[in-house]
């Protein structure tokens, strides 16, 4: 079972775009994933109840709802045959929270987007998730996800740019698209759409399943850009790139981080 946590304390970032495409991926590809919603405006949980019996099959947990009668861990349990846990965090969490949170996850998604504010709560974020829930580099655990991309932008460079300085892997960039608006009122993920309409999209998710999937990186290599994930507005996609972490980089916050 692999626990996936979505996490940004900056509200508005797409955690929950994320989230449920990514459950719904998964359940199109015959997994059996579930959705824990920590968040209290329960976006996850009325996003499944949408979801029509003849569709892939996704439970959520409304992790946010407080049940007095029953332990946390009864309210939290998982059926047996769950592959994927796939976590929804509220925005405004406290670094004190994070290693909770976080606790066994075995990746952590960040999504940012392309703006100076975001930019500053995506530093602070990494900050406190690598000096405060204590996650390693290495361990190639957190990704960054460049949400909302219009490429030919001047933010969009900004964001990049900040992006390298992180010693973080660019999971995955997906464009500014409506599909995301569409699906999530009828309760589909755009992998669930019809193929002529969200090929461009679903295509910025491969980036994002590799690395779910895969092996760790090499740190060392080039950025790395698929052909087939360009959307109307000429999004790239971009696979796992990361730069050099330093020798200590368990210890070591970058640059950018630091100044957050």
């Amino acid at each position: 079972m692999q626990r996936i946590v979505v996490l940004n304390p900056k509200g508005g970032s797409g955690k929950t775009t994320i989230a449920i495409n990514l459950a719904s991926y998964l359940a199109s590809q015959g997994a059996r994933p579930v959705l824990m919603d920590f968040d209290p405006q329960g976006s996850t949980v009325r996003w499944v109840r949408k979801r029509k019996p003849s569709q892939a099959r996704i439970q959520v947990i409304a992790a946010f709802e407080k049940d007095t009668r029953t332990t946390r861990a009864f309210q939290l349990r998982v059926p047996e045959d769950t592959s994927h846990i796939i976590v929804d965090t509220p925005a405004a969490i406290e670094p004190g929270e994070l290693p909770e949170m976080t606790r066994n996850a075995d990746k952590i998604i960040v999504p940012v987007l392309p703006s100076d504010i975001d930019i500053h709560a995506c530093s602070k974020c990494i900050r406190d998730l690598l000096l405060v829930a204590k996650i390693r580099r290495e361990d190639n655990r957190i990704g960054v996800i460049a949400n909302r991309i219009r490429r030919n932008t001047l933010t969009y460079q900004s964001l990049i740019r900040f992006l390298h300085t992180l010693g973080i892997p660019i999971v995955a960039t997906i464009r500014d698209s409506q599909n995301y608006v569409r699906a999530a009122e009828l309760g589909v993920g755009v992998h669930e759409m019809k193929s002529y309409v969200a090929r461009a999209d679903v295509e910025q998710w491969a980036p994002l399943v590799r690395w779910l999937a895969g092996p760790v990186p090499d740190a060392g290599s080039p950025p790395a850009q698929s052909s087939g994930g360009t959307g109307g507005t000429g999004e790239t996609t971009v696979v796992a790139q990361s730069v050099n972490p330093a020798p200590d980089a368990a210890c070591v916050v970058p640059p950018a981080v630091a100044k957050a």
